[in-house]
């Protein structure tokens, strides 16, 4: 675990790994904050990004709302 948000502090703990093991990586899933994109994208260039069910549902059911409210 990393206790930090900020995208270089986790790009510089993620680049400790050596990078052939980060190449294999073929799928990582992640909340939608720019920062974990960004180290993602940066560490991991073969990996498909994709946004955890809990944060795409919540999206939904915020919009849902918006609409039902109206």
């Amino acid at each position: 675990m990393i206790k930090s948000t900020v995208a270089e502090n986790i790009i510089s703990v993620l680049k400790k790994t050596p990078e052939k093991l980060r190449k294999r990586v073929q799928e990582v899933i992640m909340d939608m904050a720019a920062n974990m994109q960004l180290a993602v994208k940066r560490c991991f260039v073969n990996a498909h990004r994709v946004i955890d069910r809990f944060h795409v549902q919540k999206l939904a059911y915020d919009a849902v709302q918006e609409v039902r409210i109206i």
